[in-house]
């Protein structure tokens, strides 16, 4: 990772991420994060906002999955990742450049909200709100319910 521009965001999701697969099989989630400043105006004693940053993302694999599945439209996010420029030529026949954020890591922002983290499978962990608010997957209800502490192993099967 050397020489890499590593950041950090906290911000909202403009949309919910969109989940896709790449001809080599690769699974892909890409998605918006906007952040805006807000100031406060001594003067009108007010809070204002200041110019909104769009960025655009991507998460790769297993972490594409989970954002899937966890988040959506208007979730207050904080992500770290790298920033990546790629150049194209657009239908018109120009050259653009745009960068983006290669997600690494991801999750739900606890300032105005709260979330339950569920173990997956896979190694990866998956979020969801604490009161059932849209986010919470079908397999953390039942654990709730059941008293499972989410962090301990699971279970071996029984024979």
């Amino acid at each position: 990772m050397a020489g890499e521009t590593v950041i950090t965001i906290v911000g909202n999701l403009t949309a919910d991420p969109e989940l896709r697969t790449t001809r080599n099989g690769g699974t892909v989630a890409n998605f918006s994060i906007a952040a805006t400043p807000r100031v406060f105006d001594k003067q009108s004693n007010q809070w204002i906002d200041g110019d909104a940053l769009f960025l655009r993302c991507s998460a790769w694999r297993d972490l594409a999955t989970h954002c899937a599945q966890s988040l959506a439209k208007g979730m207050r996010v904080i992500a770290q990742g790298r920033l990546q420029q790629r150049s194209y030529q657009a239908q018109d026949g120009s050259n653009r450049t745009v960068i983006e954020l290669q997600v690494d890591e991801i999750g739900p922002s606890l300032k105005y909200a709260t979330a339950q983290v569920q173990k997956m499978q896979s190694g990866g962990y998956q979020g969801g709100n604490a009161n059932g608010g849209g986010y919470q997957q079908p397999q953390q209800a039942q654990q709730q319910s059941q008293g499972a502490d989410p962090w301990a192993a699971p279970a071996e099967p029984e024979f």
